[in-house]
């Protein structure tokens, strides 16, 4: 059921296989240079793997899915793969003319594509980026440049490790003088002998995460074929001018940008793959570590004790509810048509943010279980936490974009209304999953009133004023969504589960999730009478009732996240004997 059941060989059978290779073999402790060297050979193992690559650019289930294997071992090579496939191959075949241009280059990897749209200044407000493409009539070529040192492309992967790049470049379109909003221009950046001329690509100073070549890059006047303007319905150059079917610059970005939804969706899909690794290691070290018990002489396995067992069981209820909601996404997503587009563009950035941000959470919490063998990138956990940080970041800062989503759940969205259970809640139990359910969809509720009373509320003329009044509940509220959203996608997935026991393992965690997520909002579902004192009082004690009836079920649900058992084979943790192991490595260290 977490793969995608009759389609699981195709979209995740290669890159499963992956980590069972040599090339994606766990290898801690090299020098960045080195890592991100090796990050660009295995994105080209990746392509030799592939086959067609314009199909998997086209195929966003297969792009995210490569994201959700690759990012266990490398992150740095899930980022490459993500925009030269998504960013930049996508782009590429989602505007006009695709079928005319040449891509052999970048279909064989002979160039490396990359993506500059954010600026030094520049970032969640992209829309308003200075570098510009003006069209000299005299040469019919554009001029490319970047005007203030502002505007010089922040991040992008452009320097010359990994071979030649070609570039797609966000710029603003200038004709005639006119500015008419930002599109994406063709642009080469490098050939064998280095950095073309005109273009100035600086190294950034090395972030936290797995490496990748970060640079500061910009244009002095770089002369561009007509060719290099991507066009579509959201403009074109014609003998008359320039056309366009979209009525403003804003829809015009959105359009030349439509490639960051899916990036999105890959974004997730690594989170929700690197969380899955994460458990997988610390519920095995539970089992495998032993300590020391009340009885003298006796030892038992750390999984034995509540408090150790408690948290990685939410982690686990997390994981799934993460899992099975990043699936819905991005079926919605997939499935879209111009009537529901908006919905599932909405839901892909809602969960996004709450996926990223629990991935975090979830793989800190597996570290600190582990201890300080945790500490150890050796063991498999130490690097996950930084290199979700980009996750949280990239293709839209989590709370910017939650608050897009907010301003949309207040203004535009219907509410949706739910068939919810008959009778007051005195007669509803905590472990009934439906009722929780009704409660979660309740919390939501309850924020959107309180957001919209704040708005109404707010000083008149002020429109800034009356949404940072606004803004804290709003975003509270999207926060209830992503939490009832998912505990909707867990449900889902008990009800189509096979067999008794994986339906009943998927119940248990559905409740565990679901209580946990309301405790927060218990306060007000008492205020406003949605639940009962009793029903408060008694909370806590169910979640340890649930945590108890699945604690002796915890190395059953790590299993079923499939990990190779090669990749499990060289984290020491996460073996039986990790003590002579951890030992082992150590030995080959001292000798090298």
């Amino acid at each position: 059921m977490l793969f995608d059941r009759d389609d699981r060989t195709r979209l995740h059978g290669p890159w499963r296989n992956l980590l069972t290779t040599e090339m994606f073999r766990h290898r801690p402790g090299l020098p960045a240079a080195r890592r991100t060297a090796l990050a660009y050979d295995r994105l080209r193992f990746v392509n030799e793997l592939v086959g067609e690559p314009a199909e998997l650019a086209r195929d966003v289930r297969l792009l995210a899915s490569l994201h959700e294997w690759t990012g266990v071992v490398d992150g740095a090579a899930g980022t490459l793969a993500g925009i030269h496939y998504n960013l930049f191959l996508g782009s590429l075949l989602d505007h006009d003319r695709s079928d005319e241009r040449d891509l052999s280059e970048f279909l064989s990897m002979r160039r490396t594509g990359t993506f500059l749209c954010t600026e030094l200044a520049h970032g969640n407000d992209a829309a308003a980026l200075r570098t510009t493409a003006e069209l000299d009539r005299r040469t019919d070529k554009f001029v490319l440049n970047t005007p203030t040192p502002g505007a010089q492309k922040f991040m992008p992967n452009t320097s010359t490790t990994g071979g030649p790049k070609t570039a797609l470049v966000a710029a603003r379109l200038v004709v005639d003088g006119t500015d008419h909003g930002v599109f994406l221009f063709l642009t080469p950046l490098s050939d064998p002998a280095g950095t073309l001329p005109g273009i100035r690509i600086r190294r950034l100073p090395e972030r936290t995460g797995h490496p990748v070549d970060h640079c500061l890059t910009s244009f002095d006047h770089v002369r561009l074929p007509r060719e290099a303007l991507l066009e579509g319905v959201h403009g074109r150059l014609a003998s008359g001018g320039f056309e366009s079917f979209l009525g403003n610059r804003r829809k015009r970005f959105l359009h030349a940008l439509g490639r960051v939804t899916a990036g999105k969706l890959c974004m997730s899909a690594a989170a929700v793959g690197v969380t899955r690794a994460a458990l997988s290691i610390a519920v095995r070290y539970s089992h495998h570590r032993h300590i020391s018990a009340s009885r003298t002489g006796e030892r038992v396995p750390l999984a034995r004790h509540r408090s150790h067992h408690g948290r990685l069981l939410e982690g686990l209820a997390d994981a799934y509810a993460m899992t099975f909601l990043h699936r819905r996404a991005l079926s919605r997503w997939a499935g879209r048509d111009e009537t529901d587009q908006a919905e599932a563009e909405r839901l892909v950035a809602i969960a996004k943010g709450w996926i990223t941000w629990q991935a975090r959470a979830v793989t800190i919490e597996c570290r600190e279980r582990c201890g300080a063998q945790g500490l150890f990138p050796v063991n498999g956990l130490a690097d996950h936490p930084l290199n979700l940080e980009g996750t949280i970041t990239a293709e839209g800062d989590n709370l910017v974009i939650w608050l897009k989503a907010a301003s949309e759940m207040l203004f535009h969205r219907r509410t949706e209304q739910r068939p919810r259970l008959d009778g007051p809640p005195e007669e509803q139990s905590l472990t009934d999953p439906r009722f929780l359910h009704d409660l979660l969809a309740d919390a939501e509720g309850l924020w959107r009133e309180r957001a919209r009373g704040a708005l109404r509320q707010g000083p008149s003329g002020d429109p800034l004023g009356r949404w940072n009044g606004a803004s804290s509940a709003a975003v509270e509220m999207v926060r209830a969504h992503a939490v009832l959203q998912a505990a909707g996608s867990l449900l889902e997935a008990a009800g189509h589960a096979d067999g008794a026991a994986p339906r009943q393992l998927l119940v248990w965690l559905s409740r565990l999730f679901m209580l946990r997520h309301l405790a927060p909002h218990t306060g007000d579902l008492l205020a406003e009478g949605r639940m009962t004192a009793d029903q408060v009082r008694a909370l806590p004690g169910s979640v340890d009732e649930v945590i108890a009836g699945l604690a002796p079920h915890m190395m059953t649900l790590v299993e079923a996240f499939d990990l190779p058992g090669e990749f499990l084979g060289g984290i020491p943790l996460a073996n039986a004997a990790h003590e002579t192991r951890f030992d082992q490595i150590v030995d080959t260290l001292l000798s090298a």
